[in-house]
C-alpha cells in the first residue's frame, strides 16, 4: 500500500482536507482573529488592491499581519475572495499540497520508487506549512516544475515557472540561476524577462498606471523596511544565536549568493546528472537558510532540496544515511510533541537546530560541486 502512488494522492488530499478542516474548527480566538490567518491575508490582498488602498498596509481590525507577497498575487487571490472561508480554506491548501506532488512524481532522472520515498519524506513538513496556511508547497512546486521543464528542454515553461514562482515569493527566481547549465539557457533568460513583465503589468487589469505605481513603491517600502526585522531560522539566525556574530544580512546572502553562482559556474561545461540533481538541490535549500524571514513553515522547500541531495546516491554511505535523518528529525519532528517540550523550547528553538542540518548539507553539496569530487556513473534512467 505504501508504495503505492493512489496511496500517496489519497494522503496528500485527506491531509489538506484534514488539516483545513481542524484550523476552521478552532473559531475566532479573542482577538478576533482566525487559526488560519495567512490565508486571510492572501484573500483580503486582493479586496485592498481592486478597491485602491496599500495591500502593505495594517489591517488589525481584519488581519493580524501584513501582506508582503507581490501585487500580481494578491489579484491572483481573486477566486478566493469571492468564496467562503470553509471552502476557500480547503482549496488553498489542496492548491499547495497537490501541484508540489503531482511535481515530485515526474521528476526526471530518478526511478518511481524514489519519487514515492521523497513524497512522503516531505510530507510532514508540507503538513506543517499547510497548518500556517502558507505558500510554501506551492512556492517548492513551481520551483520543481522549473526544473522539470528545463530537463526536458522546455525553456519557455521553465521561465514561466520561474517568474511564478519570484511574484509568489522573491526568491523563487533564484531558480534562475541552476538555467545557466542546460544549453536552452539563451532561450531561457529572454523568456524570464518577458515573462516577469507580463506579471509585472498584470495588475493593469483592475488598476490605472499611476496606482500600480504607487502599489509598487509601498511594496518596496515594505520590503526595505522588513529587511532589518528578524534574522529567522537562517545563516544569520545561526552565527548570532550559536557565535553571538550580528552579521551583516546583505554581506551573509552576497556570501552564499557567490558561493551558490561558483558552484552552478564549476559544473557549466559538464552539468552530468549528478552535478545537476546537486545544482537544484542545492538552490532549494539555499533560498530557506540564506532567507533572513526563514519560518518553520518554510523548511519544506528546503527538505525537498535535502531529498534530492540523498537520491543522488544509489547506496548512500552511511554518514550520508545519519546526516539525512538528523535533518528529517530536527526540521520535520522537532516542532512536534515527539521532542518533550523542554528540549524544544531550552535546546531547539534558541539555537536554531531546525536549520543546523539544512546548512551543513548546503556546505557539503557547495563543496561536491567546487571540487568536483562526484562520481562520473549517471543516476539509473528515468522510468517515464
Amino acid at each position: 500500500m505504501w508504495q503505492s502512488s493512489r496511496t500517496l494522492w489519497l494522503i496528500y488530499i485527506l491531509a489538506a482536507l484534514v488539516v483545513s478542516y481542524l484550523k476552521l474548527s478552532v473559531g475566532i480566538n479573542a482577538s478576533g482573529y482566525t487559526a488560519y490567518e495567512n490565508y486571510i491575508i492572501f484573500k483580503n490582498s486582493f479586496a485592498h488592491l481592486v478597491q485602491g488602498q496599500n495591500p502593505y498596509a495594517a489591517y488589525p481590525a481584519e488581519q493580524w499581519d501584513l501582506y508582503k507577497y507581490s501585487p500580481a498575487f494578491a489579484l491572483v487571490m481573486a477566486p478566493f475572495h469571492w468564496l467562503p472561508n470553509w471552502l476557500g480554506l480547503h482549496l488553498w491548501n489542496l492548491v499547495n499540497a497537490l501541484p508540489l506532488l503531482a511535481a515530485i512524481m515526474h521528476l526526471p532522472l530518478i526511478d518511481a520508487s524514489k519519487r514515492r520515498f521523497m513524497a512522503w519524506f516531505i510530507l510532514p513538513e508540507l503538513v506543517v506549512s499547510m497548518q500556517n496556511s502558507q505558500s510554501n508547497g506551492l512556492t517548492a512546486a513551481l520551483l520543481l516544475w522549473a526544473f522539470i521543464a528545463l530537463e526536458k528542454q522546455k525553456p519557455l515553461a521553465a521561465a514561466g515557472w520561474t517568474a511564478a514562482g519570484g511574484f509568489l515569493k522573491i526568491f523563487g527566481v533564484f531558480a534562475a540561476i541552476p538555467a545557466l547549465i542546460y544549453p536552452t539557457w539563451r532561450v531561457f533568460l529572454p523568456a524570464l524577462a518577458a515573462w516577469s513583465a507580463l506579471l509585472f503589468l498584470l495588475p493593469f487589469v483592475v488598476l490605472s498606471p499611476e496606482q500600480l505605481w504607487q502599489v509598487y513603491a509601498w511594496w518596496w517600502e515594505l520590503l526595505r523596511e522588513d529587511h532589518s526585522a528578524s534574522v529567522g531560522l537562517s545563516v544569520l539566525g545561526w552565527l548570532e544565536t550559536w557565535f553571538g556574530f550580528k552579521a551583516s544580512k546583505i554581506g551573509v546572502t552576497l556570501a552564499g549568493l557567490v558561493l551558490l553562482g561558483a558552484s552552478v559556474f564549476a559544473v557549466h561545461r559538464q552539468p552530468s546528472t549528478v552535478n545537476r540533481f546537486l545544482v537544484w538541490a542545492s538552490v532549494l535549500i539555499w533560498v530557506v537558510i540564506f532567507n533572513h524571514k526563514a519560518e518553520s513553515p518554510t523548511f519544506v522547500i528546503a527538505l525537498c532540496g535535502v531529498a534530492l541531495w540523498y537520491l543522488t546516491d544509489e547506496k548512500p554511505p552511511v554518514w550520508k544515511k545519519i546526516l539525512f535523518w538528523t535533518a528529517f528529525a530536527l526540521a520535520s519532528l522537532s516542532p512536534t510533541d515527539i521532542f518533550p517540550r523542554i528540549i524544544r523550547e531550552q535546546w531547539v528553538q534558541p539555537y536554531v537546530l531546525k536549520t543546523v542540518p539544512c546548512i551543513i548539507i548546503w556546505l557539503i553539496i557547495t563543496w561536491q560541486l567546487l571540487s568536483q569530487r562526484i562520481f562520473a556513473a549517471e543516476s539509473p534512467p528515468n522510468d517515464q
